[in-house]
């Protein structure tokens, strides 16, 4: 393994090791309240939503490593690629613990047909950052046109299946919209 790749995975770890550390002092579980962990959870009004290593919110932490990587080589293309893996990880890092917030949980609640909504298991959280950084690296070795192609796949797909995705969730995080929480709710 090349210097570059150890150097990767070592900043990787040390800002999953410290936003995990944050998360569980701020009160988030470990593992899901049900106490087992599971490879999927595919049920997302369910009170397990979040919990487990991955979820139908996944893709949209892989689609934050894909733009992350874009806006960071547009605008810093001769800074080291580990320079801008740093820089994604502390949005990456800052979004999940804001997100665990109570303003945020909260925001949720009230705004979004995600009523069970808690926030994330310090598990879900990390497993989320390793999704950003596998969109960050698949946006480092693939041609712009296919790293679009997954973001407009990942956000039509979880769109037609669960009416949710990183648009939508943004949309109703920011400015909700009643007819929209609607047809969410089915």
């Amino acid at each position: 393994m090349n210097r570059s790749v150890q150097n990767s995975l070592l900043i990787v770890a040390a800002f999953i090791a410290v936003t995990a550390t944050i998360l569980y002092t701020m009160g988030q579980p470990l593992i899901c309240k049900c106490g087992y962990v599971k490879l999927w959870h595919g049920v997302v009004i369910s009170s397990e939503n979040s919990q487990h290593l991955s979820d139908w919110y996944t893709p949209s932490h892989i689609i934050h490593g894909i733009l992350f990587f874009g806006l960071f080589t547009l605008f810093l293309r001769k800074t080291d690629i580990n320079v801008r893996l740093v820089l994604s990880l502390i949005v990456e890092c800052a979004w999940e613990i804001l997100e665990n917030t109570d303003m945020i949980i909260n925001r949720y609640r009230e705004s979004t047909i995600s009523l069970d909504y808690f926030g994330d298991s310090v598990i879900n959280s990390s497993a989320d950052i390793l999704a950003m950084v596998v969109g960050f690296f698949l946006a480092s070795r693939l041609p712009v046109w296919a790293s679009v192609a997954i973001v407009i796949v990942f956000e039509a797909t979880t769109t037609y299946l669960i009416r949710d995705g990183l648009t939508l969730n943004i949309l109703m995080l920011v400015w909700p919209l009643e007819a929209v929480k609607t047809w969410q709710g089915g």
